[in-house]
């Protein structure tokens, strides 16, 4: 379920004349049913709702007073929200004959047209106080309280964010609370100003716009109308006609393809950068330390030492943004361990919404095409809200393909990229060579159920540069393909340097005769481009090849300087 809790307002929303109906109470029964929960965030005072509301126990939390008092039916608890009233602005408005007053534990309330005596008498007694209307009703209280405060406390207190609710309200002092909900409905009934601002509008009214609501959310979550949902979408690229392009932050999985060094990270921290700006928590699982340091984001494991699954939960519970680094985990360890923790996600976002998305980056090493046979039985047929990083779509298993719904495809051969989901997952794709060519800093985007064709955007610019992460390069273990083998000239070794650290150690230790031959071959600047993927230190490298004149001693002395000037090599 992407919708986990449903927050009502009282009074012209679940109630009307002040009174909640039997048919609105079954509703209400069925929500809980469903396994959600239910929220009630009104104006009224505590003591006043139980007299008018006898079936509170309903409601998981209940935001009174506008979000000064938050109580908790289950066990009769109250905890105030708000610093008590002012008895001086009490006694004034009293002397002043403003009647009916009530005051609560925080609010202070009465009825128009005295509004105008609560402002003068705030102004003559200089109080940092706010009036709130809500139809008739004048309430005071605190600057910063109000609906949304008090709902943020409630959700906070079940272990729920906002991005997993849906708000319904009918009047001006549910604006807060339904812009802070993922969803927000007004019933048939509601001022004109709510219906305009809120992404959905019952055709009932009170509480029968409340059942029709909650019929649709038990229902199906609110698929059907995700269509006009579109306030949450998150927006990541440009079209070459200029619309914006955006993903669905409850239901996309995105698959990012593209060759080493063509830009696809930067594409995905860039999404990711928008997700999480959009309040979105997540959880990054990051096979070779690419993620290492991410802005707003906890760091778990490094290279000497390999992350736990039982810690990550621990962090996903909180609702902590967290990076999963494995670089300390064995090649051949990561798809098993990524396997027992995929299910424990599924399980804590079904309670909690968190992580709100899954990004995988190199999701071939995790799911890869070799395991279909044994991955076909064990992963999930959907996973929503998720990204999904690759070189090539064929080189990942078709039970992961078959979650894609958008397609963001970089560097060279995008048409190739897609060719492969294609034909992976039985998509129909008509699309040549010349249709798919891209400039640098473009991609191509692809929603295949849409029935378009794939189109030309360029993504958002990123707050953060991509940057080398060191510790991967010289301390990490490299994939087998992007690893140095010393074989010698007669090809009799096969010593293999997972990094740069390993490398200089092996190439200080096998010999002039061995470290001649690569040398001299340019094995090593070929390595460090296709290898690690440095571009510029390898340019440096062929420079120090050409050099004729230099001895073995010396040529190890300035491959080792020309690395520690871009890396750190442990001593």
């Amino acid at each position: 379920m992407r919708y986990l809790a449903l927050c009502c307002d009282y009074d012209g929303t679940i109630a009307h004349h002040g009174v909640v109906d039997e048919a609105t109470l079954a509703a209400l029964e069925r929500v809980r049913q469903s396994g959600r929960r239910l929220l009630l965030v009104t104006g009224r005072e505590l003591p006043d709702l139980k007299t008018a509301l006898p079936r509170l126990d309903l409601f998981d939390k209940v935001v009174a007073e506008n979000g000064a008092l938050l109580y908790t039916p289950a066990t009769d608890e109250e905890r105030p929200l708000a610093d008590e009233p002012s008895q001086p602005l009490i006694e004034l408005l009293r002397e002043r004959g403003v009647a009916p007053l009530s005051v609560g534990r925080s609010i202070v309330a009465t009825w128009r047209p005295h509004d105008v005596a609560v402002l003068q008498a705030i102004q003559e007694l200089g109080l940092e106080l706010q009036v709130i209307f809500n139809k008739g009703a004048v309430m005071i209280l605190p600057a910063g309280v109000n609906k949304a405060s008090g709902l943020v406390a409630a959700l906070d207190e079940i272990g729920l964010s906002a991005r997993n609710a849906v708000g319904i309200g009918d009047a001006e002092n549910d604006h807060a609370f339904l812009a802070l909900c993922e969803c927000s409905v007004a019933v048939a009934n509601a001022l004109p100003s709510l219906k305009e601002k809120a992404d959905l509008v019952t055709t009932g009214d009170h509480g029968a716009g409340v059942a029709e609501l909650i019929d649709e959310l038990v229902g199906d979550d609110l698929r059907r109308r995700s269509a006009g949902l579109s306030r949450r979408l998150v927006p990541f690229a440009d079209a070459a006609d200029g619309h914006a392009l955006a993903v669905d932050p409850g239901r996309s999985c995105v698959l990012i393809a593209g060759t080493s060094g063509s830009g696809k990270s930067t594409v995905a921290k860039g999404l990711l950068e928008r997700i999480a700006a959009h309040g979105y928590s997540f959880a990054v699982i990051d096979p070779e330390g690419d993620y290492e340091g991410l802005e707003a984001a906890v760091t778990l494991g490094h290279p000497q030492r390999a992350v736990g699954a039982d810690e990550a939960m621990q962090l996903f519970k909180r609702g902590e943004n967290a990076v999963l680094n494995l670089l300390g985990m064995r090649l051949h360890d990561r798809p098993a361990f990524f396997l027992e923790l995929l299910p424990r996600l599924a399980a804590q976002r079904a309670q909690t919404g968190h992580p709100h998305w899954i990004f995988i980056d190199e999701v071939h090493h995790l799911f890869p095409a070799a395991s279909q046979q044994s991955l076909e039985s064990v992963l999930p047929q959907r996973l929503p809200a998720a990204v999904l990083v690759t070189v090539h779509p064929d080189l990942v298993a078709e039970a992961a393909l078959r979650w894609v719904d958008t397609v963001v495809v970089v560097g060279e051969q995008p048409a190739e990229n897609l060719r492969q989901l294609a034909r992976a997952t039985g998509r129909p794709l008509a699309l040549d060579d010349e249709d798919a060519a891209i400039e640098r800093g473009e991609i191509l985007f692809w929603r295949p159920d849409d029935g378009a064709g794939p189109m030309r955007a360029r993504p958002h610019p990123t707050r953060t540069e991509h940057r080398r992460h060191t510790r991967k390069y010289v301390e990490g273990e490299l994939p087998p393909d992007r690893c140095f083998y010393f074989r010698g000239p007669q090809d009799k070794l096969n010593l293999r340097a997972q990094n740069l650290l390993m490398f200089m150690e092996m190439a200080d230790g096998v010999g002039d005769e061995v470290w001649e031959h690569h040398f001299r071959r340019g094995d090593v600047s070929r390595w460090i481009a296709t290898g690690i993927k440095d571009d510029t230190l390898a340019e440096e490298v062929r420079r120090i090849e050409a050099l004729a004149d230099v001895n073995p001693q010396r040529a190890r002395s300035l491959l080792r300087a020309a690395i520690e000037r871009r890396y750190t090599l442990s001593a």
